[in-house]
């Protein structure tokens, strides 16, 4: 992104940076935090420390290079304030057009070469889509239709991350940090935002954590409504159908408590339900145009029970929404939501909701491909964190950056330019790294060979006797 562009970006920018500092505790953090973020706007290529030190102070990179590890693996600033003042400025962006819509809950992975990196393990990628050594971190973004911002992020640390002292003490995971499942993270980081006021919106979120009963349970119990993907295989009770009464007494002993079900009284599968219905059951509903034609699928609905917590309940569950897409030309449905949004919504509304998910995958494309969200090598639980906060800042800057772009403006102008690394850059490690960094080191370059004495072998090439001194003086 050109800060420079003549139309009042770099000037708009410093504010909303300065606005952003005022919550890092120290004012020795306040340069670099700019500087920090000025370079994932504006760097090409990766967008790990040492790149951005090259491009936002070429002629002093190894000193910005250790003022900006500083500020992002080392200093002890709140990722939680920064995020909250984030959400402050640019929701007005956000909800510009229309409330909050939803609240998403999803996880994104970065795959990773080696075993160091704090919380590193073989789990699912949902990047590569297939299990491999990566780290994944669970966030809340609030969404409407035309974006979404991580409200809540937090890195999922393995079991056996969590139970090792020596891994956890050598990345610096904080003491009160203990293993917790992702759907787990997920309602700590919900619960959080209800504490903070954070407008309310529906629950999304897709089956790996919407088949976690406790967590909708969760979600329910802080007043907050969910659409929650679920696999084909959970079980519900059939339309208007409920389990058991408990066990009337015998006489002798304590009366039963828990719900029943008996051999000719029983749930059914979510999919054995939906294969039930009439082909007429079905209804065509466009949820959004897509780039080509307009995005529409069938879908059916019903008023059901869940069925997994039957045997701890003495009171049915409330119903709630089973909601089920088909495609046309396909075998069999291929989603299934159950939902708590009100019994009178209307099914287009409710499609438009569960569907709006996909906004966070667009999103998190563009978090890491614009401001460098995989990017940060190190290996730490504070760095980890620091580097995304920065990131869900930056990227913040360029949403609200939108309403500078006119209705007739290119789509993706908002992003505009990046800046090339400055010339000579080498990055540690590299070939050309290795190379004498004092140009006097190198200017003696090898004569070729006279022509009489082509016939002999060429002799070793030798820096002249002077080298040494012109070295010391360059």
């Amino acid at each position: 992104m050109d800060l420079h562009d003549g139309t009042g970006t770099e000037a708009r920018f410093r504010t909303y940076a300065a606005d952003l500092a005022s919550v890092l505790g120290h004012a020795d953090r306040v340069r670099p935090f700019e500087d920090y973020c000025v370079g994932l706007l504006s760097a090409e290529g990766r967008k790990s420390v040492e790149p951005l030190a090259a491009v936002t102070a070429p002629e002093r990179t190894a000193a910005q290079h250790q003022s900006l590890l500083h500020l992002v693996a080392q200093a002890p600033w709140s990722d939680h304030a920064v995020l909250t003042r984030v959400r402050e400025l640019v929701l007005p962006t956000i909800t510009r057009d229309e409330p909050i819509q939803a609240w998403i809950i999803d996880d994104t992975g970065f795959p990773k070469k080696g075993s160091h990196s704090v919380g590193v393990a073989r789990q699912y990628c949902g990047q590569l889509g297939k299990q491999d050594n990566c780290q994944v971190a669970v966030s809340l973004s609030v969404a409407t239709h035309q974006g979404s911002l991580p409200i809540g992020y937090r890195l999922y640390l393995p079991k056996a991350w969590a139970d090792d002292p020596i891994r956890r003490a050598i990345s610096g995971v904080p003491d009160d940090v203990r293993f917790q499942t992702k759907p787990e993270i997920a309602l700590q980081q919900l619960r959080q935002a209800v504490a903070d006021d954070v407008p309310p919106a529906v629950a999304l979120m897709d089956p790996a954590y919407g088949n976690d009963s406790k967590l909708r349970a969760g979600i329910s119990e802080l007043g907050r409504t969910y659409v929650a993907g679920i696999l084909p295989t959970t079980t519900v009770w059939r339309p208007r159908e409920a389990p058991l009464p408990p066990a009337p007494g015998s006489g002798r002993g304590r009366p039963g408590k828990r719900l029943r079900r008996d051999e000719t009284h029983r749930p059914v599968a979510a999919k054995t339900l939906a294969l039930e219905l009439a082909a007429g059951a079905w209804q065509q509903i466009k949820w959004r145009d897509g780039s080509n034609t307009p995005l529409r699928s069938r879908f059916a609905r019903w008023r059901v029970r869940p069925a997994h917590d039957d045997a701890r309940r003495s009171e049915p569950a409330p119903e709630e929404w089973l909601l089920i897409e088909w495609p046309d030309g396909e075998a069999e449905p291929d989603h299934y939501w159950f939902s708590t949004l009100p019994a009178d919504i209307s099914l287009e509304r409710m499609v438009d909701l569960t569907k709006l998910r996909w906004r966070i995958e667009r999103d998190y494309l563009d978090l890491k491909q614009e401001v460098g969200l995989g990017h940060y090598e190190g290996r730490g639980w504070r760095g980890f964190h620091h580097h995304a906060t920065l990131c869900i800042a930056a990227y913040g800057f360029l949403f609200s950056e939108k309403e500078t772009i006119p209705p007739s403006g290119p789509t993706r102008a908002w992003r505009g330019a990046q800046s090339a690394l400055p010339a000579g850059y080498r990055p540690r490690g590299s070939a050309a790294a290795l190379t004498a960094p004092h140009a006097a080191l190198n200017r003696y370059a090898a004569h070729p060979p006279r022509a009489d004495l082509a016939s002999r072998p060429a002799a070793m090439s030798m820096l002249r006797p002077n080298a040494s001194e012109a070295g010391r003086t360059g």
